[in-house]
């Protein structure tokens, strides 16, 4: 299992992580989103067949596109 924090300046409230979570919980092998709309990060945990290029094409496809 892996573990990755990334930083989303686009989350702004609750509202946003709750689309997060619900968007990338349907991606296979990610079993925890956590997020921090004060911090503007989430934290993620996954397992394969998840990727870290393939959450953050879903991230980029919801608007909430992580930078590095």
């Amino acid at each position: 299992m892996e573990t990755t924090k990334l930083s989303i300046p686009n989350i702004s409230c609750g509202h946003c992580v709750m689309t997060i979570k619900r968007e990338l919980g349907e991606v296979a092998g990610v079993s925890k989103v956590e997020g921090d709309p004060a911090g503007k990060n989430i934290t993620l945990e996954w397992d394969t067949p998840a990727t870290l290029k393939k959450i953050k094409e879903v991230l980029a496809e919801i608007n909430y596109p992580a930078v590095e």
